[in-house]
């Protein structure tokens, strides 16, 4: 295959020019040359802004991303640090379905004001402790459910 313009880049990776430029600044990506003004860069550029946007979407930093790239460009990625991420992600999912059940609760709760609702009490608690969400009472699980 032949080297892809930026445009082209831009297109079928959905990524703007602007993009591709930081990422080169910050030596993610890397143009092959230069047709005129117009960067070109090896098809294998597409599966590289792939990865970069998995990583971001996972939550990764672009320094974390770019140590996950050898020096030739190959990826090198460390599974431990996949691991810890998805275990952050975990503890985030969690948090979330707490609020999410609790903004779901105070949105039909009967009382006659949020601030009379010991649930909603509880979340606005721990949003000003820096918990983000409140752990809801619940029945401990049987075995079974765990």
């Amino acid at each position: 295959m032949t080297e892809l313009d930026i445009a082209e880049v831009v297109q079928r990776a959905g990524v703007p020019a602007s993009t591709l430029r930081f990422y080169e600044e910050k030596g993610l990506i890397a143009a092959s040359g230069r047709r005129g003004l117009r960067r070109q860069y090896d098809p294998a550029v597409l599966e590289r802004l792939a990865l970069i946007a998995l990583g971001r979407t996972a939550g990764f930093s672009l320094d974390e991303i770019a140590r996950m790239f050898a020096p030739d460009g190959q990826p090198r990625i460390d599974r431990q640090v996949l691991a810890a991420k998805a275990e952050e992600l975990d503890r985030t999912i969690r948090e979330l379905g707490v609020l999410r059940d609790s903004l779901r609760h105070a949105a039909a709760c009967p009382a006659p004001s949020h601030m009379e609702c010991p649930t909603f009490r509880r979340l606005l608690k721990a949003t000003a402790t820096g918990t983000a969400a409140a752990p809801r009472k619940r029945a401990p699980r049987s075995p079974q459910e765990r």
